[in-house]
């Protein structure tokens, strides 16, 4: 077990902004992630006002995984105060939101998972990863008898007719997975040499797969490559950038955290709007 009471850390918040959906809610104060081929139960305590996660996991698991797939060694704290006074809307949503940090997903994961999100709402995104894991994925059981199915890799994928992903309900998406497989199966696309790349170069790099244009390629770029200045830009995004910053928001700023100021104010209008309306 590992607690975690970091002041910008909630797992709430991070589950709810968008940038992962094999995070779920099971219970009052229990939520199960799955990551790669890993399964992590965890749990919120609340004593005497003092909030901490529980990690159920051992030492050697954290140091070896989740410590860097949580990004526990960046301070957020130093992101939130380079907020100007003068920008009070985002003010607002770093506070309303600074338990949100950006994860270290895997990029293979990601760019299925961004292209099944295209017109879909989050419920139903989680619903096709789960129905693509438990076809194309490994099942897989804890020492405590909890099976879970892994992400499908490559090479499953690749496999897969588009018929056979039609009838799992992926729509138009089966073309695309059933390319963008393809591509990187034969060393057209390759995901370690995007690794190494720059923001730039890489979201160039991930529009030659099909189906991914500039938003889903600054998904991927900010949740798996983390690479900070990525800003994906959807309805959210645009509303606020349209009736806050006339239309540009001031990277120059923010330059090596705009993306975590896109989380803020993706999470802050999501759930501050639906709560006030």
């Amino acid at each position: 077990m590992v607690t975690i009471d970091k002041k910008c850390f909630s797992i709430p918040q991070i589950c709810e902004s968008g940038q992962c959906f094999r995070l779920d809610k099971t219970a009052e104060d229990t939520y199960e992630l799955l990551a790669s081929d890993r399964y992590l139960k965890i749990t919120l305590e609340d004593k005497n006002g003092a909030a901490k996660t529980l990690l159920h996991c051992t030492e050697k698991e954290y140091a070896e995984f989740w410590k860097d797939y949580f990004d526990i060694d960046t301070c957020y704290e130093e992101h939130i105060a380079r907020i100007t006074d003068e920008d009070k809307y985002l003010k607002e949503a770093a506070q309303f939101g600074n338990g949100i940090r950006i994860l270290r997903q895997d990029i293979w994961e990601m760019i299925i998972t961004f292209i099944l999100s295209q017109q879909n709402n989050i419920p139903r995104i989680k619903g096709l990863i789960r129905t693509l894991s438990e076809r194309y994925g490994q099942k897989k059981e804890t020492p405590e008898g909890k099976v879970f199915y892994t992400f499908p890799d490559v090479e499953s994928l690749s496999k897969a007719e588009e018929t056979e992903l039609r009838e799992l309900k992926l729509g138009y998406r089966s073309r695309y997975i059933c390319g963008t497989a393809a591509m990187i199966s034969e060393g057209l696309v390759e995901l370690e040499n995007i690794k190494k790349m720059d923001y730039p170069q890489a979201r160039s790099e991930l529009m030659r797969l099909p189906g991914i244009g500039g938003k889903v390629a600054d998904c991927i770029c900010l949740f798996a490559l983390h690479q900070m200045d990525a800003f994906p830009v959807d309805t959210h995004i645009q509303k606020v950038l349209d009736t806050q910053y006339a239309g540009r928001f001031p990277f120059e700023r923010y330059k090596g955290c705009a993306g975590v100021m896109q989380q803020y104010i993706f999470y802050y209008d999501l759930k501050h709007s639906s709560a006030t309306h």
